[in-house]
């Protein structure tokens, strides 16, 4: 016997109207493939209604470290201008070329595709893998719902026909048609599960389905198909208990169908010209997203869990998780981020890993010399405590911590003792009330008032050349015991090394990012100060820009250090527990990896500011021609005095020399400043000449051009017209357009007669 009733979530219908409609559709194409066709890397299936196609598309990397791209059969919206794939065939297993792959027809009649090498050698990548008989006719069909089937006279694609559907095998997506559903007789579970992270289409960890129990009517979200970190409550009849919000709303409705053999859920949109999806995030979160057409973006609508930080294991272990700071996800006191390239891909579930072992010696009565308990007040204990009940104090609690070297932390409160072993997860922290966790770290002191969890290195480490020298010191090439490559960077003068020594290992110490150099440790001894670095193989930006034996940079090299730099930046401004503003950005600071991944370095300058405050006064810094114009009026400074100094480094990046550097007896001083050429070849549009020559004009103009526009928004006198780092990044990815800049009013003295808008 079937009960199925309508559950209708909240919207306001008049303004859902006004705002939102279908685009127009593409002319039509073919959304049917039959044996003897292939689908090749440029080729698509579209919908009869245009609104889905069905074809091989390529994620962009989107770090410095994975320029690799991958190649995926999937199914997307086909009437937006904003890609949103809704199906994956391969998620686990990408075509590395697209010119490699192709979807056919098997010979035992099932889909398949398959990757081809050079040699004419070819793999399955993936299969449909459905029972199919050799006297089958068969075709495969995209229908209007964005469902694609498999079967035998599939022209009305009924049931009986269908030997395969996409919606039976969803992967992040649950569409309109589709069900999130489980069989009690074959125990087929449809339900979607995230991406591993932004651009990675393999399965995740995190699931939306239907409870397995048979008696069951509730929706679950789970983590690694065990842990359940969310439930709708069970169906009444209108509604899902816990979610009473969602009753007698007249918009979105929502349907719960109960059968011996199955039990199921599917949804519909009263305006059937709307496009609408359930996601499964891969924050763990399931959103339900409408196209609003006037903003031409996706909207979230709907939330569940509504808190981040109700997400199971969202930041990984040996994390805290605060839903009103983002990210929302930091590492415990003597940790630090197990993977920086994953968090950068929102996935944190790896979370953090200990910097320094603990000492944890044969006598486990009490802790090492360097062994703490770290108190973290107002937070939500972890799950998974062990009660100790001789322990009647906190010094006792503690002790009991110490007699096992796999406890992590204690708890001790209204006379009970918890303890945890290994890794600490769902650690959340709380405005008030909660409970304080002591956490085992390992302090390493390297001055009275500064503590901090590194290895520290003796004089005595062998320094065999030297590779340069700066206003503070000389940076040296030496090894480690295991032949490690390192840079050890000694500082000169007594008062000054130790201020730039100080500033250095208080900030990027704390820190790890890939686009950010890594300390790997210091030496404090007697007036002696080193700080060691890892080695970067191609020395800085600098070396390859302006010196003549330098390498030759591709435009593509060139454009990924532009990015990987505003990252590095952008993290250090806004990610950060407090913003650092690093005060000397230029070519020389930019070190550049084995692969040309652009590292921010020398943070002697760096100053700190608190998130409280906007502004902070500071004496002048930084190097001359990359000066913002606060250093000199002397106004106190914002980190877009870095936005500024980044915009003077994106110019030379494009011309490959210094932005007034050439000056003939010809050239008037406007000819010798670059900034003042940006303006006038924008204005003429001929940016093809501001270009590096021995690029030979081997350059993508379009992202010429949006170098040129976001550079000159950099540098507007005014830091109010500059864009955050963050804004940047958002502009060289290619996810926000870059308006046209007016001229800076410094350089329009400069530059006379131009016009104060860049055309």
């Amino acid at each position: 016997m079937h009960s199925t009733v309508a559950l209708i979530i909240a919207f306001d219908l008049l303004l859902l109207h006004s705002q939102l409609h279908l685009p127009s559709c593409h002319a039509a194409t073919l959304d049917t493939l039959s044996p003897g066709q292939e689908l090749t890397g440029g080729d698509k299936l579209v919908s009869s209604n245009g609104r889905f196609a069905l074809g091989f598309f390529q994620t962009d990397s989107k770090t410095s470290t994975n320029n690799t791209p991958n190649a995926y059969l999937g199914i997307w919206f086909n009437t937006i201008p904003k890609f949103t794939p809704v199906w994956v065939a391969n998620g686990d297993n990408p075509v590395a070329d697209l010119t490699f792959c192709k979807l056919l027809f098997s010979g035992n009649g099932n889909l398949a595709v398959l990757e081809t090498t050079q040699a004419n050698n070819s793999s399955t990548v993936w299969s449909s893998k459905a029972n199919i008989t050799t006297n089958t006719t068969l075709a495969a069909i995209l229908l209007d719902n964005g469902n694609l089937v498999l079967g035998s006279s599939i022209s009305n694609a009924s049931s009986s026909s269908i030997l395969w559907q996409s919606f039976d095998h969803p992967t992040d997506t649950f569409l309109q048609g589709g069900k999130i559903s489980w069989n009690n007789v074959t125990g087929m579970n449809r339900r979607i599960v995230s991406r591993k992270n932004t651009i990675d289409q393999a399965p995740g960890l995190y699931s939306y389905e239907l409870f397995e129990n048979n008696d069951s009517t509730s929706i679950v979200c789970t983590f690694n198909s065990s842990n359940l970190y969310w439930s709708s409550g069970d169906w009444n009849g209108r509604y899902f208990s816990n979610i009473p919000e969602t009753a007698g709303q007249t918009w979105l409705s929502l349907y719960f169908t109960l059968s011996e053999q199955e039990r199921y859920v599917e949804y519909a949109v009263e305006d059937p010209t709307v496009l609408s999806r359930f996601v499964m995030d891969v924050s763990g979160q399931m959103k339900v997203l409408l196209w609003f057409e006037g903003s031409r973006d996706w909207q979230t609508i709907y939330t569940v869990p509504k808190s981040q930080c109700d997400v199971y294991a969202m930041c990984g272990p040996f994390t805290v998780c605060n839903d009103i700071t983002f990210p929302f996800c930091t590492c415990m006191k003597g940790f630090s981020i197990r993977s920086p390239e994953d968090w950068e891909l929102d996935d944190r579930t790896g979370g953090c890993v200990r910097n320094t072992p603990l000492f944890c010696s044969s006598n486990k009565t009490e802790a090492g010399n360097t062994d703490k308990f770290y108190p973290m007040a107002y937070v939500q204990l972890p799950d998974k405590a062990q009660n100790i009940g001789t322990a009647n104090s906190s010094d006792g609690c503690a002790t009991a911590c110490l007699i096992s070297c796999s406890c992590t932390a204690y708890s001790y409160g209204e006379g009970v003792c918890s303890v945890w072993h290994g890794k600490l997860l769902n650690v959340r922290q709380q405005e008030k009330g909660g409970g304080i966790i002591s956490l085992w770290i390992v302090f390493r002191v390297a001055w009275e008032s500064l503590h901090l969890d590194m290895l520290i290195f003796s004089v005595q480490q062998m320094i065999r050349l030297k590779l340069g020298a700066g206003s503070f010191g000389s940076v040296f090439k030496g090894w480690l015991n295991d032949s490690t490559i390192i840079a050890v960077k000694r500082l000169d003068g007594a008062c000054q090394g130790e201020k730039q020594f100080r500033a250095e290992v208080s900030s990027i110490g704390i820190i790890q990012h890939v686009n950010l150099v890594k300390l790997i440790g210091f030496c404090c001894e007697s007036d002696r100060r080193l700080l060691v670095y890892e080695h970067m193989p191609n020395s800085s930006l600098d070396a390859h820009l302006f010196q003549s034996n330098g390498t030759i940079l591709s435009w593509t090299i060139r454009y990924q250090i532009a990015l990987g730099v505003a990252r590095g930046l952008a993290y250090l401004h806004s990610s950060c527990r407090d913003c650092i503003i690093h005060c000397d950005i230029k070519p020389e600071n930019i070190l550049l990896d084995a692969s040309f991944t652009p590292k921010v370095a020398d943070f002697g300058m760096a100053k700190f500011v608190g998130r409280g405050y906007s502004h902070v006064v500071t004496t002048m810094r930084g190097t001359i021609g990359y000066l913002a114009p606060e250093w000199i009026s002397g106004t106190p400074i914002t980190s877009k005095v870095d936005v500024y100094s980044y915009g003077m480094v994106l110019l030379e990046i494009i011309s490959g020399s210094r932005n007034s550097g050439k000056q003939s007896s010809s050239d008037s001083v406007r000819e010798a400043c670059f900034p003042v050429q940006v303006a006038r070849s924008l204005l003429n549009g001929d940016i093809d000449s501001l270009m590096d020559a021995n690029l030979h004009g081997e350059v993508n103009l379009e992202q010429v051009e949006r170098v040129c526009k976001v550079a000159c928004w950099c540098i507007q006198d005014d830091e109010f017209d500059r864009p955050t780092m963050s804004e940047v990044v958002q502009f060289l990815e290619g996810l926000s357009e870059v308006e046209t800049p007016p001229v800076p009013r410094l350089l329009y003295s400069i530059a006379g007669g131009l016009d104060s808008k860049l055309m």
